[in-house]
């Protein structure tokens, strides 16, 4: 009896020190923000004009909204992973500060919200597409994918490449060629962004025993993939001047970023340190956020040859 009146008092402090920073937490709003810049760029890149301001605030706090409840499942689905991992143990899920019951509440009513935003003020389309990419990321992903293979971030990222896609028929209602190449670029961006801090943190995932491509074929084999990846990815960014949806500004500030991450890959796979891996993870994020600016300056600032 004493027992459990010792593990409810400490559970109750645990519940007493959740605070609202635990659950903006949660939201991984930093992660969330990233997505939204890439959703903006595909609403404008799809009209030739100003998005219509409802189309603009609805559908960013729609696609946000869900994107911050896969999140929150994210991090009630790994949890127990979270908690042995030196990056995640102190998440709010993890540490109890915040119970899988009241998570799973808190992940509901924004996954909720956001689809009827979505599908009020929207469209049908923008919303089951959105929905469809919680799907993809917070249960095919994180249940099984991430668990199953070690190319669960090949296959599953193309739920987080879907943004770009979303804002397109935000303002269109359809899919168009263009957005699913930004959603390539994405697609093809996330393994060396995301195997770079897999090496960095080799060892907290066979701790976990999360079959990270580090964990299963080395982090020599996986050093190789970065650069084949970095390099296919540079080939997969020429493709909007190539085509004639941008201009030379995107051919410009596109080059360089490609040529910025490429020198990031060739140093890890050959002269590596300590701290380039996770120098390399963090230069990939400046690398698609300062890739989606460029891509957005260069539609309304036309520059041709």
């Amino acid at each position: 009896m004493a027992k459990s009146v010792s593990i409810g008092s400490r559970l109750s402090r645990n519940q007493k020190a959740a605070s609202w920073r635990d659950y903006y937490e949660m939201t991984k709003p930093n992660v969330v923000m990233l997505l939204l810049l890439t959703a903006l760029v595909g609403m404008c890149l799809a009209t030739p004009t100003w998005v219509d301001a409802l189309t603009l605030i609805s559908g960013l706090a729609g696609i946000g909204m869900l994107s911050a409840s896969a999140a929150v499942i994210n991090h009630v689905v790994d949890h127990r992973i979270d908690s042995m991992m030196a990056r995640t143990f102190n998440r709010p899920v993890a540490k109890g500060k915040v119970s899988v019951h009241s998570a799973l509440v808190f992940a509901s009513l924004l996954g909720c919200v956001g689809f009827i935003v979505l599908a009020t003020w929207v469209n049908m389309l923008t919303a089951w597409l959105t929905l469809a990419s919680l799907v993809g990321y917070a249960f095919v992903y994180t249940m099984y994918l991430k668990r199953a293979t070690p190319q669960n971030i090949v296959i599953g990222g193309l739920a987080g490449a879907a943004p770009p896609l979303l804002g397109w028929t935000a303002v269109t209602g359809e899919v168009h060629a263009h957005a699913l190449l930004l959603v390539l670029i994405i697609f093809t961006w996330t393994p060396p962004h995301f195997w770079a801090l897999a090496i960095h943190r080799e060892k907290d995932y066979a701790k976990a025993q999360v079959p990270m491509l580090p964990v299963t074929h080395g982090v020599a084999f996986t050093k190789t993939s970065v650069l084949l990846y970095t390099v296919l990815l540079g080939l997969v960014c020429l493709l909007p001047y190539l085509i004639g949806m941008s201009d030379l500004i995107y051919l410009i500030g596109s080059s360089i970023l490609n040529i910025g991450f490429l020198y990031y890959a060739l140093k890890l796979k050959f002269d590596a340190d300590a701290q380039t891996a996770i120098k390399t993870f963090r230069f990939s994020i400046i690398h698609l956020m300062v890739l989606f600016v460029v891509l957005l300056l260069d539609h309304y600032i036309p520059l041709s040859l």
